[in-house]
């Protein structure tokens, strides 16, 4: 009945706490993810996961498999993703740019005293005083 994400909650000392937090900022994933993945790596393989420091494992314990795994990204990919993130840091400047010519703005008109402001029902109101309303307007 589909897929659903459980929670699970344990306790740590604080050394194996920070120890998993630097873990985490090496591999630049967070916490959880460490986690994710060792879990991820003990159902893979039935629950015959031995952690060890990296110069204790020798080439016949590992997999071919490289650990952290590695993905090859074609060149267009990364091209097309510094384009994106270029665009967009162009993108934010011109919005803050945008942001402080109005804030400009509005500093303006909250300067001025408004004499200059013409409404348009003063207008309107006028032209009705020296007219009969009964005269239709005619062009």
């Amino acid at each position: 009945m589909g897929n659903k994400n459980k929670t699970i909650s344990f306790r740590v000392n604080e050394d194996a706490f920070e120890t998993l937090q630097e873990i985490a900022e090496e591999r630049d994933i967070s916490l959880s993810a460490v986690f994710r993945d060792y879990v991820d790596m003990l159902v893979a393989h039935d629950g015959q996961v031995a952690v060890m420091p990296e110069h204790e494992i020798s080439e016949e314990d590992t997999d071919e498999e490289e650990w952290p795994p590695k993905v090859k990204v074609p060149k267009s990919f990364v091209r097309e993703h510094e384009r994106l993130e270029l665009e967009a840091d162009h993108l934010r400047d011109q919005l803050d740019e945008y942001k402080q010519y109005v804030t400009k703005l509005r500093e303006e008109v909250d300067d001025d005293p408004g004499e200059d402001v013409i409404h348009l029902e003063d207008l309107d109101g006028s032209e009705t005083e020296d007219e009969d309303e009964d005269t239709p307007y005619v062009g």
